[in-house]
């Protein structure tokens, strides 16, 4: 019965996941011809910046983005249930708009004749450039992201039982050793899932690098986008770009995975 009823899931993932990766993985080992080759792979050596970039751009929205939203999420935890309720919306909000007019809404900000500096120019002050730097791409992603990491960790927070905090305390833990030993351990797997709902659409990502970032800070998501829709056609490295850079983040997903369990074994041995 389970697998009757699990079968019409089986099916969706199977022509929209599974075909599709294999897909990609046929155009990146051949050529327009269909000969098998391993070009397209070799060629995304060419474009190593870029990976580097990318992953440090991702990276680094990713902590951030940590380091923001897990005092928000446990702030939010420790609320009455109507008010947290209340901040969840609040934190989803911004994801019910566009994705796009989200990103271009930053460009009216921190633009050169922004809000930001004009409000800087009424105060007597030089406009600062803002916009089409490696700091606007993080701010965006940043922003765009965020609520993906809020939201697990919230989810995990809320589930964990105040006594345990109250049996902290009785045996000598101040607040911030509590958070230190007790919360931060047992949220670990909220930790994860919004490490990993933030990197895995920030390291692809091309419409906030291109419309805050500029030219000068091409990630890999504009580079893929390029050999299928811009100038540069050809699907054939973009499909090349696209199975490297499936490789780069099924790694980093095994490593997080290695850390959760082993997260998870040590819980069992206490």
């Amino acid at each position: 019965m389970k697998k009757i009823a699990a079968a019409p899931y089986q099916l969706w993932m199977a022509i929209f996941v599974i075909v599709p990766l294999f897909i990609v993985a046929y155009f990146a080992f051949t050529t327009d011809s269909g000969a098998f080759t391993l070009e397209n792979i070799i060629k995304t050596a060419d474009y190593a910046p870029i990976f580097a970039r990318s992953i440090g751009f991702a990276a680094l929205a990713t902590v951030i983005c940590l380091i923001i939203a897990y005092p928000l999420a446990y702030i939010i935890a420790n609320m009455s249930k109507n008010v947290q309720s209340t901040m969840i919306m609040i934190v989803m909000l911004p994801m019910w708009m566009n994705f796009l007019l989200r990103t271009y809404a930053w460009q009216t900000i921190i633009g050169n004749n922004g809000i930001i500096n004009n409000l800087l120019s009424m105060v007597g002050i030089e406009p600062i450039k803002m916009l089409n730097t490696s700091g606007a791409v993080i701010l965006g992603m940043v922003y765009d992201y965020i609520p993906f990491m809020i939201l697990p960790l919230y989810t995990v927070m809320a589930k964990i039982d105040k006594s345990i905090m109250e049996a902290a305390g009785d045996l000598g833990c101040n607040g911030f050793q509590s958070i230190l030993k007790v919360t931060i351990p047992l949220s670990m797997p909220g930790i994860i899932s919004g490490i990993t709902m933030v990197f895995v659409p920030a390291i692809s990502t091309f419409i906030i690098s291109k419309m805050l970032g500029g030219s000068s800070n091409l990630l890999i998501g504009d580079l893929i986008e390029m050999q299928f829709l811009g100038t540069s056609y050809n699907p054939n490295l973009g499909a090349g770009i696209s199975f490297v850079l499936m490789v780069i983040i099924l790694i980093v997903m095994a490593f997080i995975n290695l850390i959760d369990k082993s997260d998870q074994e040590e819980k069992v041995i206490i």
